[in-house]
């Protein structure tokens, strides 16, 4: 690829590798929140027959809320993290998980990664933030996104992920002043995930993609019993990615079996109204082409 620059009125022209990227990962949304253990083990068990490169989830994996518990409860959840142990899994922070200084001790031991960091996979780049305690994204936590995209700047496609999406208002209000935003776009952030409100939520601006993985075990209870369902973004579900040079594709499945229909859709293909297809099937609206 070749980019053409203008200094000084004369034309030159710079050449732009493309990324050497071929890889997929799984993203895994809420398991607690009032955890539904047959709907994280379906959903593992799913990820597991798509056999991706990494997994990464969004928060909100124990109960959590009490110092004396919370061991006890990731000691529970170790024979998940073994049986899939040949996953690299990267984990973010959810107010769930972390909710004091004791238990974000204990979530650092057991996940076995820092509350905030940031990796590379071939040549993309991948940073986990911490807004467990904060309504949004503390300084500290913005500083670390700076530094750390400025020393991976060159990192094509660039992810980064926190647990609380405090940017769904401000968006939806039309504000993009605020200074998550305007890092993403000097920086060349092309996808910020968050999860915490059990919905799939999906809003473009100015060429950045954030997305709210929603429910993979966590109650909707009662969000169902009002009548919520797939159109509203409220089913179980988990995001498989596929990354390609410079190019990214989301896929959303929801499970199958007595708690979701299976089905499946393409992450554009929701916008910040919802579904742009039939949630009743969305193959009713495609024609094959074979």
């Amino acid at each position: 690829m070749l980019v053409v620059l203008l200094f000084g009125g004369v034309i030159a022209t710079r050449a732009v590798t493309e990324p050497k990227n071929d890889f997929r990962f799984s993203i895994i949304g809420d398991r607690t929140g009032g955890a539904q253990p047959e709907i994280f083990g379906r959903v593992w068990r799913e990820v597991d027959m798509l056999h991706p490169d990494f997994i990464v989830n969004v928060g909100d994996t124990i109960q959590g809320g009490r110092d004396e518990t919370a061991q006890n409860e990731w000691l529970e959840l170790r024979p998940i993290w073994e049986r899939y142990s040949h996953y690299p899994l990267y984990f973010t922070p959810g107010n769930h998980d972390v909710f004091s200084d004791t238990s974000r001790a204990v979530y650092e031991k057991e996940t076995k990664r820092p509350s905030f960091y940031s990796f590379n996979w071939e040549d993309a780049h991948f940073t986990i933030l911490d807004n467990s305690r904060t309504s949004d994204l503390s300084e500290e936590q913005l500083e670390f996104l700076k530094k750390d995209l400025e020393q991976h700047k060159d990192k094509n496609p660039k992810f980064v992920l926190f647990h609380k999406p405090y940017w769904i208002p401000l968006l939806m209000l039309g504000n993009t002043e605020f200074p998550l935003h305007k890092i993403a776009k000097q920086y060349g952030v092309q996808h910020i995930i968050s999860g915490h409100g059990h919905q799939f939520v999906r809003i473009v601006r100015d060429g950045i993609a954030y997305m709210e993985v929603g429910s993979s075990g966590g109650t909707m209870q009662r969000a169902l019993e009002q009548g919520h369902g797939m159109k509203e973004g409220r089913f179980y579900h988990h995001v498989w990615g596929r990354v390609q040079g410079s190019k990214v594709t989301f896929t959303v499945k929801e499970i199958d079996g007595t708690k979701g229909a299976g089905r499946m859709f393409r992450a554009e293909d929701w916008d910040e109204k919802g579904p742009k297809f039939d949630t009743g099937d969305p193959a009713t609206t495609e024609k094959p082409r074979t």
